[in-house]
């Protein structure tokens, strides 16, 4: 299977049906409010945020689920909310059948742009 190119976040978030499409585009709003003036870009086939040089955070839309990736382990409580949605060690994967935690993902950026620089 080819994997398909895209070249803005926009061309990637329209390749979906347009409720997958409603998601992305909250989960993008999320970020960008989050993490002001970070860069958006295509990455790896999905949409990237960085700070400087450094990637930030990148997700993707999938059949049943959105994912957040490059997520590390954080301490204490941030982690026990984080806890159901851990698909794997760096990876958060929210059902597209539940309302997704956009001020979880929102406290996830906010922690990442303190780790990892500001934008």
């Amino acid at each position: 299977m080819v994997e398909q190119q895209f070249a803005t976040v926009d061309d990637y978030i329209d390749s979906f049906p347009d409720e997958v499409q409603l998601v992305l585009s909250q989960l993008r709003q999320t970020i960008q409010q989050a993490a002001p003036g970070a860069g958006e870009s295509i990455s790896y086939h999905m949409p990237t945020y960085a700070t400087g040089d450094r990637p930030l955070i990148f997700f993707a839309g999938w059949k049943t689920h959105v994912a957040l990736y490059a997520v590390p382990a954080f301490d204490g409580e941030l982690e026990a909310e984080l806890a159901p949605y851990r698909a794997a060690k760096d990876t958060l994967k929210f059902s597209l059948r539940q309302p997704v935690p956009f001020p979880l993902v929102a406290r996830v950026v906010g922690e990442l742009v303190e780790t990892r620089g500001s934008a």
